[in-house]
């Protein structure tokens, strides 16, 4: 395995020296910009849709907010972190007519260019600088003077010295205080969408969804049936990062260990290991992708499904719960 490069290996000058927009102002753009600007990024512009209400926030925390276009125009480099599923409309429609010629495009995750969402042009240097967690976490750990795991890759490499600026940028988001590691886009892409498909969202939340049912149908309290299996997925994840596994199964009870053993194979079963292999084919033969991007375009992105998802049982037994340890939280 390649060993880690830390931020005392990697002159920042390559993203101190650089004019950067950063497309978009979420939980991402908002964490790189500030961490950024605090390791000594200087020239930063955020760039913005018009009407967007993220404008409010940039301006507050002392950024210059500008239009797409504009930012294709004045930047060296564009950090693209608006959603994975609008990149296709904002190349097209704002970066590609008005880009600067030599301008590097940074991304956070590989999505778009595996997919082929972005054609990007000879000129272009196309880097990957994935700090891997969410993006509030990003700033978080900075904070603290720690980071979130770095992985960088070049998609195109036109000026040469594309290693050195996605390297410059991850260590400026604070990645290189914990490591930073080679990866390639394909890699990015199909371990971040199987992960949160079949585990981190998908899986878990199907898992807690099915036994809070029929730990109810069973005659449990909703109460009682949400701690059990949703509230308390929390403290058994945060075990398992700190520890691993073979950690966690240490540090709860034997009674809780042996339960778990007896059925830990029946449902890693060959029918969710058919879940798994269809699931990885749609991320591999990107006909997952491509179902996402058109339903995004549609304008179909999920409203009712989350309508759907706050009318269950199980939402209103977790909301009362929370009411009563973080008071008027949601």
């Amino acid at each position: 395995m390649t060993d880690p490069l830390y931020t005392k290996d990697i002159d920042l000058d390559p993203i101190r020296k650089c004019r950067l927009a950063i497309l978009g102002y979420g939980n991402h753009g908002r964490s790189h910009a500030l961490c950024l600007r605090d390791s000594g990024v200087r020239d930063i512009r955020i760039a913005l849709r018009d009407g967007s209400p993220s404008r409010d926030k940039a301006e507050a925390d002392g950024f210059e907010v500008i239009g797409l276009d504009e930012a294709a125009r004045w930047a060296d480099a564009i950090a693209l972190l608006a959603a994975d599923e609008a990149h296709r409309q904002i190349w097209d429609q704002h970066i590609a007519p008005h880009r600067k010629p030599g301008q590097a495009l940074i991304l956070c995750h590989g999505f778009s260019i595996h997919y082929g969402l972005i054609e990007p042009p000879a000129d272009a240097d196309i880097i990957l600088a994935a700090a891997k967690g969410p993006g509030g976490a990003v700033r978080q750990e900075f904070e603290k003077g720690k980071g979130l795991i770095g992985f960088w890759a070049v998609h195109q490499d036109a000026s040469g010295h594309a290693r050195e600026l996605a390297l410059a940028y991850l260590a400026g988001i604070g990645s290189g205080e914990v490591g930073i590691f080679p990866t390639t886009f394909r890699e990015e892409t199909v371990s971040d969408l199987f992960g949160e498909q079949v585990v981190l969202v998908g899986g878990m939340v199907a898992l807690a969804k099915a036994s809070f049912d029929r730990l109810v149908a069973a005659g449990v309290s909703p109460r009682m049936a949400y701690i059990d299996c949703v509230h308390e997925i929390k403290y058994l994840a945060d075990l398992i990062q700190a520890r691993g596994i073979a950690g966690m199964y240490e540090a709860i009870s034997d009674t809780a260990e042996f339960g778990a053993r007896q059925i830990e194979d029946a449902i890693a079963g060959p029918e969710l290991r058919r879940t798994f292999d269809s699931a990885m084919a749609a991320i591999e033969d990107g006909s997952f992708a491509r179902r996402w991007v058109e339903t995004y375009e549609a304008g179909n992105a999920m409203t009712a499904d989350r309508a759907r998802d706050r009318e269950l049982p199980v939402e209103a037994a977790g909301a009362e719960l929370r009411s009563r340890i973080y008071g008027d939280a949601k």
